[in-house]
């Protein structure tokens, strides 16, 4: 197989999805990515974000009245046990399941699991395998 570099930080600035019960969203977000290791980044008036991600009510002023739809929103894993961990998260935060861990044929040490969120997206946490890594994360500094 030929190597291949992932560079990460340079394609999405952030994703807003735009929710019906932003309290059944913050319960859901909140423990999946607190098994990512993603920390909490903040709230506001009808939102909250963390790292990349911002969910908000349908009436902040952001969201200007109207939901998201449907998306597919992939989060790395750190390992196997992240993904599986996740999906356990994930069932008991009032996601449903949509593929259980596990390889995927997509390429080589893809191994991953699918919830829904309360809103129908479809939400995936990712091990790509083993990999040598340059730094854990890109670090922005304003």
């Amino acid at each position: 197989m030929e190597t291949q570099e992932l560079h990460r930080g340079r394609l999405i600035d952030h994703v807003q999805l735009v929710v019906r019960d932003l309290g059944a969203s913050q319960k859901f977000y909140g423990a999946v990515l607190e098994v990512l290791k993603v920390p909490p980044g903040g709230k506001g008036d009808g939102f909250f974000w963390a790292d990349e991600i911002c969910v908000s009510s349908v009436d902040s002023p952001s969201a200007e009245g109207k939901l998201t739809g449907r998306n597919h929103l992939a989060f790395q894993a750190q390992d196997e046990a992240m993904v599986n961990a996740f999906h356990k998260a994930a069932l008991a935060n009032g996601g449903t399941d949509n593929g259980a861990p596990g390889p995927r044929p997509y390429h080589p040490g893809y191994y991953a699991a699918f919830v829904l969120d309360p809103d129908g997206n479809n939400i995936e946490a990712v091990f790509h395998g083993a990999a040598q890594r340059s730094a854990p994360s890109v670090k922005i500094t304003f």
